[in-house]
């Protein structure tokens, strides 16, 4: 079982986050790793009227097509010519998107920046203008072979190399696991604190378990096999219900992380809670 892993965005948000948590008597290490990733493109460029004509049927370009439209005609439905506007009032919901357009009237002339504001030198047709698409390639797989004979577009892959920074909760009691989330709010980020939400859950649902039975088995082997005759272990509340799987070695491997942490004694096949 991965242990609570509470991902920050820099090194003195780690260092601050593992300070308060030991704080709080909550058993912590902070963890620094390089990480890479390959993304994959596929681009699309052309006139947009001509875009239209050929995107029929194909649902993921008429969609973001037709987000273009939308937004093409909010940038401009007050936009006068000769009128300037700072880059605040251009952006909205759709930022992206927006960006895409007033990336492509800047290329062909129709905008031009002036004093750190952009200025509308002439409306232009959005059937003539010429705009860029770029989709994750695995939202077209099912439609590449097709796209490739429609449009010829190309590929763009971009490869990132960054730090990221993570302090990871040693704990398994609920309590301390809650106490750590409550904490880590103001340091992690959104996605690993709904992550650690469940994994705190699952950890400590799973932990109880093992020690209900080690009052009963004082053999590890037979109170292994009581557990995985209990999976999924299943947590209900009102509208949501969480099952917990695990296997043979990610118990062994947990039972060991529940000795290290003082919860249990395995010496051999003895077991004492």
């Amino acid at each position: 079982m991965t242990r609570l892993r509470l991902e920050v965005l820099s090194k003195e948000d780690m260092n601050a986050l593992s300070r308060e948590l030991s704080r709080a008597g909550i058993m912590n290490r902070t963890r620094e790793e390089s990480t890479s990733e390959i993304r994959h493109y596929i681009v699309i460029r052309g006139k947009y009227g001509e875009l239209v004509e050929k995107a029929s049927g194909i649902l993921a370009v008429e969609d973001e097509l037709e987000e273009i439209k939308v937004a093409f005609g909010e940038i401009l439905e007050d936009w006068e010519t000769g009128e300037s506007k700072d880059l605040s009032e251009l952006f909205g919901d759709s930022d992206l998107t927006r960006l895409l357009l007033i990336t492509a009237m800047m290329e062909e002339g129709f905008l031009e920046e002036e004093d750190g504001r952009l200025v509308l030198l002439e409306k232009p047709v959005l059937d003539e203008l010429t705009v860029e698409l770029r989709f994750p390639i695995e939202e077209l797989e099912d439609e590449l072979e097709r796209i490739d004979e429609v449009f010829n577009p190309g590929m763009v892959t971009e490869f990132t190399l960054e730090k990221r920074y993570y302090v990871e909760v040693m704990e398994v009691d609920r309590e301390l696991v809650e106490s750590a989330l409550g904490i880590a709010e103001d340091y992690a980020t959104e996605e690993s604190l709904v992550e650690a939400m469940f994994q705190g859950i699952a950890r400590a649902t799973l932990a109880e378990a093992v020690f209900q039975l080690a009052e009963k088995y004082k053999k590890k082997n037979e109170l292994i096999e009581a557990l995985m005759s209990m999976e999924p272990l299943t947590i209900e509340t009102e509208r949501e219900r969480i099952n917990i799987y695990f296997d043979e070695d990610a118990v062994e491997d947990f039972l060991k992380e529940l000795q290290t942490l003082g919860y249990l004694k395995v010496k051999g096949n003895r077991i004492w809670a």
